[in-house]
């Protein structure tokens, strides 16, 4: 996302999906065909493209700077800076993608980790050249704004990106002192950089014996996939080692939090703001209560929560449900879904967006936009990312597992939101704030559920599809609020002068793990080191915007799916509008309200509602089978 997804005679997919979690890890780059790789060449044809236009970027540094005490003083100033920013600014963003997606692929690249580094100090240049701009900007009268847009051509462009800074005016620092801050913003970021260090090339997992008997050396990617085991002596297994090899590292770790946290508290009181939470809020133009709500409304709404626990442990036949059992499959095992599958089932599910969606998913798919499988030291996880200046990207590390379909159709939203932005507005708007970003890629998911609720009638699929709605409401909403949760405590804790240490850290995120899942799940104390494994804990007050955007999604694919051209008109609409509005303002048009607690009570019932649909079609199946239920199993806790 822009804040600041083998066919050979249908047969090698399948069989190399079935064997994915044993052989995931030996897999270079090489041994994977180049269409399921990305092409890059749209941001350069090669590094000499990107060297010179590092030069280029660095040669218009001194033109921006000479602009310095103009633009106060002069429409046409103002209008001619902004344009020339605007254009530096989209060569940056090029140059800063391309860098970090190559060093991506393989992040134990020395070229490309250079590439990186280079880009993040010529940000930094960029930003301290800049940062005379906005309190000048700030310090332009409205009567001058005024005359200016009437009497400047094109000045009338960027009137809504200049109310945003005005907005904003009373946390803007003198000339010298936004410098200053300019400056810190590469040692800010370092916290955030060693710490994906550590969690993508440096941890090395140790392996376990899987489904077969044989070893598989964990990664992240594979962690994911084996938490779907039937076995729960795997499922075991994996969790020990994977947090027990986290622990190691937790007094490192939490050095580097402290660290980050430190810095977003500095720097909101440098500002004047009253919390971190109020300046990350306050950058979207969002009141702290929308936060506030949200953790709120779902710890009032956790009933259905503990239900659901219970029925998928006597499910499960376990006396006890552990974290490492709210991914095993409740019928038999998860089918395998090899990657042209999943595919052609998502753009079956999308077809309700229209032919422009359409034709935008042909070019996703089929254009090497793509970066599906792991392969060794790629980074973990799934994103979409691109610039404007080429194209938006998605990175996967495809298992064949539902949730993998899922995390596809997930990123293929954000990158065809990304894509109406480029399509739709100019370069200074063809962002999107963070606040609506993760909005189009689980209004995707719900889309997808709710296609393959509507397409199967196998009881045991639909049990197995039900269950898949409520765990991607549970790990979307409940998961990120109790993520949100503990972010707002642990930022409180530092600026009520409380040391955030392994220990304390560790200690916190029990407490609140508790409050969410107790009693009905065993919180293991391997888990009190999941802090360490989040990366949006870098990013500061993040992972709510995953709970309201699912909830603002859900409301809004019932709206599409049973509206009619109008509804798909305000969310297509939505899709294309950037930042040419506040977020709030975009989902007003789409059709919800956020600024109410009202979606997200919503969307807590209809998890309700899913969980009461689950307790009956277990009892249809129960009633359905012929031999008598297996005795229950004690689950092997960690001990």
């Amino acid at each position: 996302m822009r804040t600041w997804t083998i066919r050979f005679a249908g047969i090698l997919m399948t069989v190399l999906g079935l064997v994915w979690v044993a052989k995931a890890q030996e897999l270079e780059r090489t041994d994977v065909e180049d269409k399921y790789k990305w092409d890059l060449t749209a941001m350069y044809a090669d590094n000499a493209a990107w060297e010179a236009d590092y030069a280029w970027i660095e040669s218009k540094l001194p033109e921006l700077e000479a602009f310095k005490g103009k633009v106060g003083k002069s429409g046409k100033d103002l209008k001619a800076f902004l344009d020339l920013s605007v254009e530096v600014g989209g060569h940056l963003e090029n140059l800063t993608t391309y860098a970090n997606m190559s060093h991506h692929l393989d992040t134990r690249v020395e070229e490309y980790i250079t590439l990186r580094d280079r880009s993040d100090v010529i940000t930094a240049k960029f930003g301290s050249t800049l940062s005379w701009f906005a309190p000048e900007l700030t310090s332009i009268t409205d009567a001058n704004l005024t005359k200016w847009y009437k009497d400047v051509k094109g000045l009338d462009l960027y009137k809504q990106y200049i109310a945003n800074e005005m907005r904003q005016k009373a946390y803007v620092l003198s000339s010298d002192e936004e410098k200053l801050m300019s400056m810190s913003n590469e040692v800010f970021n370092q916290a955030e950089t060693a710490a994906e260090a550590l969690r993508n090339t440096d941890i090395q997992f140790p392996e376990i014996k899987g489904d077969d008997g044989k070893m598989i050396k964990l990664t992240e990617g594979k962690y994911r996939a084996l938490m779907e085991s039937g076995s729960p002596k795997v499922r075991r297994a994996a969790a020990v080692a994977l947090h027990d090899e986290y622990s190691k590292y937790k007094n490192t770790m939490a050095s580097l939090m402290a660290a980050n946290v430190g810095a977003e508290v500095f720097q909101a009181r440098a500002r004047g703001y009253n919390s971190a939470l109020h300046m990350a809020v306050d950058n979207d133009n969002v009141d702290t209560t929308v936060y506030l709500n949200l953790i709120t409304t779902v710890k009032a709404n956790l009933a259905p929560l503990q239900k659901y626990a219970k029925l998928r442990r006597e499910a499960l036949g376990l006396e006890e449900l552990h974290f490492y059992d709210f991914s095993a499959p409740i019928v038999g095992e998860a089918p395998n879904w090899d990657y042209e599958t999943g595919i052609a089932t998502i753009k079956n599910a999308l077809q309700p967006l229209g032919p422009e969606y359409m034709g935008g998913v042909e070019d996703v798919f089929s254009k090497r936009w793509v970066d599906v499988y792991e392969t060794t030291a790629k980074r973990s996880g799934a994103y979409s990312w691109g610039s404007y200046k080429s194209h938006p990207y998605m990175l996967l590390n495809y298992h064949g597992t539902l949730d993998d379909v899922f995390t596809n159709a997930h990123e293929l939203g954000h990158t065809m939101h990304t894509w109406h932005t480029y399509k739709y507005q100019p370069q200074i708007y063809a962002d999107y704030a963070i606040f609506v970003a993760e909005v189009a890629s689980t209004f995707n998911e719900a889309l997808l559920m709710d296609y393959l609720l509507a397409t199967e009638t196998d009881p045991e699929k639909r049990l197995i599809y039900v269950n898949q709605y409520i765990d991607n409401i549970q790990g979307t909403i409940i998961r990120q609020t109790l993520f949100a949760d503990f972010e707002l405590r642990m930022h409180r804790m530092y600026e009520n002068g409380e040391p955030l240490t392994a220990e304390s850290l560790s200690e916190l995120y029990r407490t609140v793990a508790s409050e969410y899942y107790a009693p009905e799940v065993v919180i293991d104390p391997q888990y009190d080191f999941t802090w360490e494994r989040i990366p949006h804990f870098y990013s500061n007050f993040y992972v709510y915007k995953y709970a309201t955007s699912m909830s603002a999604a859900l409301a809004l694919s019932e709206r599409v799916q049973n509206g009619g051209e109008q509804e798909l008109k305000d969310y297509l609409g939505f899709l294309s509008g950037g930042s040419s509005k506040y977020p709030l303002e975009l989902l007003k048009g789409a059709g919800v309200d956020m600024s109410t607690p009202d979606p997200i009570v919503a969307a807590m019932k209809k998890f309700g509602e899913l969980v009461d649909e689950l307790e009956v079609l277990l009892a249809e199946q129960k009633a359905a089978k012929e031999t008598k239920p297996k005795a229950k199993r004690k689950s092997s806790g960690l001990d």
